[in-house]
């Protein structure tokens, strides 16, 4: 058989990503324009996460160390669906991470937050 028709076998390996859920506590215990850090330690995940509770009502999550300087992010203030960073006034948007003005310029990671039967669950 020609070298060109020889079969070519691919070899394809799929890596299933294993998601961590984390009961934080109960919903009702976070006010609307508040914020809370799940601490690594208590949690498993790999950073601090800050959970906010924005004023459209609904609830977010990103990495809690902002990606300019260490500071948390949930000791930030919080307009609208948008985080201010309580050192350098840096901007994140709650539901994307996308940064929004200076001095940081790296986005923030964000995890999936929900209420389940009135906890807030965590998923990471």
């Amino acid at each position: 058989m020609p070298e060109n028709d020889m079969m070519k076998t691919e070899v394809f390996m799929k890596f299933e990503e294993k998601s961590v859920k984390y009961t934080v506590g109960p919903a009702s215990d976070l006010a609307e324009g508040e914020a809370l850090k799940v601490e690594a330690s208590d949690s498993g995940a790999s950073e601090d996460i800050a959970i906010f509770h924005a004023e459209d009502g609904s609830f977010y999550a990103l990495q809690d160390e902002c990606t300019h300087e260490v500071a948390s992010l949930s000791e930030g203030w919080i307009e609208g669906c948008e985080v201010e960073c309580p050192i350098h006034a840096s901007r994140f948007n709650l539901k994307t991470g996308k940064v929004l003005c200076l001095p940081a310029y790296v986005d923030a990671r964000t995890y999936h937050v929900e209420v389940v039967d009135g906890m807030l669950e965590l998923t990471f």
